[in-house]
């Protein structure tokens, strides 16, 4: 399946000034498959290592300082010949400190090796950073890669040009059957190859099932046995915090008596590495958000919705008619969107609890509110009280409705949410 961060691996390929890539996401997400798909499409040959308890790989790393000398043994040890700008050199499983400090030196000096990195853990990152690498991140597919998945380009390119022009999609109902497949699916690669291809549903519950397991794998890296049982208690919390009205994080949900100090390095854990997205509340606006944000109020969001509905048994019937149910999916469908775009999660409550389900800072510093159109509330004034107490200009709100601005509020369709990553 063809994903946008082949659109920057080619460019990578071309940079004068690349430099070896660090690809981090969560496991499932299609890092591996991608990166040995570019490796057949753009190079003669691949030179893979998988890196998970490679000892005679780390040793050599450990031992040699020089390319010529690194070259020479990973030709020996890959049984592949390493050849300059022809050859893709994919280090997986990337986890130990020691094999990225002996790579590092790829990035020092001018060569023609094309080295790609995979790791899981966004924490990783902290220890292995550096001058020496290119970072990318990989999320799971958004509607817009799932819809090429699926045949559907033409689809998108009517998505973007209403976007852009504020104007009706002439496809609305088609596209917003396609999202809501795509939603209850998720963007993990293998339940969205099931789905296209019309294979039996068991199959997608099947693979949920075993990504929860490699989270939970992920999970079990932490050293303290009791902070690996809390975290895999918060994970099995989400669904239930989400279906509350008030969708706030509450701890006595987990179990009776919780406290925030008992998990808060669990959750800690889960929002670094992206295993779940937590999103602060605001109760002011002043630059940078994050200054506003309280620390002991926050929403978790799952990283991916067809893990939730796995999660809350949804079933398509359920799914089309508790428009409660739908409600919250879409909501968690924004936040997994606004991360994919770089942004962090901030959701505004005042004194009053009137409350704006995200607020985002540009790249250029504006301000813009989002909401999702709660069809339960036929008069919500939360977004427009917020709008003309801090004098904010813009505004989205999200609907089932087509394209429309109305009182200088854009109203997009949950399908355009993807387009929100080049458009603010």
């Amino acid at each position: 399946m063809e994903r946008k961060i082949n659109s920057y691996l080619k460019r990578w390929k071309k940079d004068l000034a690349r430099k070896p890539l660090l690809i981090y996401g969560n496991k499932q997400v299609g890092k591996t498959y991608t990166a040995l798909k570019f490796g057949n499409d753009e190079y003669k040959n691949i030179a893979y290592f998988n890196c998970d308890n490679n000892l005679e790989l780390l040793n050599m790393l450990v031992r040699e300082k020089t390319i010529d000398r690194i070259i020479n043994k990973l030709t020996l040890i890959s049984n592949e010949t390493i050849m300059p700008n022809d050859t893709l050199i994919i280090f997986d499983n990337v986890t130990d400190v020691e094999i990225v400090n002996g790579l590092r030196v790829f990035g020092k000096f001018d060569n023609k090796y094309h080295i790609i990195m995979i790791t899981s853990l966004k924490e990783n990152l902290n220890k292995f950073k550096g001058e020496e690498f290119n970072f990318k991140a990989m999320y799971p597919m958004d509607f817009e890669e799932y819809l090429m998945a699926s045949n559907n380009s033409q689809l998108i390119d009517f998505i973007k040009a209403s976007f852009k022009n504020n104007s009706p999609m002439p496809f609305h109902s088609v596209a917003m059957e396609y999202f809501d497949d795509f939603v209850m699916t998720g963007g993990m690669p293998e339940a969205v190859n099931i789905k296209i291809n019309g294979e039996n549903p068991l199959f997608a519950m099947s693979a949920y099932n075993k990504i929860l397991d490699s989270y939970k794998k992920e999970i079990g890296m932490l050293d303290n046995l009791i902070d690996i049982t809390r975290c895999n208690e918060v994970l099995d919390s989400i669904p239930s915090q989400l279906q509350k009205q008030n969708r706030k994080f509450q701890y006595g949900l987990i179990k009776l008596g919780s406290r925030s100090k008992d998990y808060e390095k669990s959750i800690s854990f889960l929002h670094n590495n992206a295993l779940a997205y937590k999103c602060y509340k605001i109760s002011s606006i002043k630059s940078p958000l994050s200054s506003c944000k309280d620390p002991e109020s926050f929403k978790l969001y799952m990283s991916d919705t067809g893990l939730l509905c796995y999660q809350l048994h949804l079933n398509r019937n359920k799914f089309l008619n508790d428009y409660n149910m739908k409600n919250l999916v879409y909501e968690n469908c924004i936040a997994i969107n606004l991360v994919n775009a770089g942004y962090g999660l901030y959701y505004y409550q005042s004194e009053g609890k009137a409350e704006v389900g995200f607020v985002i800072q540009t790249r250029a510093g504006r301000i813009i509110p989002i909401e999702l159109v709660n069809k339960n509330i036929s008069k919500s004034k939360a977004l427009t009280l917020f709008m003309n107490k801090f004098g904010i200009k813009d505004a989205i709100r999200v609907t089932e409705d087509n394209f429309s601005v109305k009182k200088g509020v854009k109203y997009i369709p949950v399908y355009a949410l993807f387009c929100l990553a080049d458009a603010i």
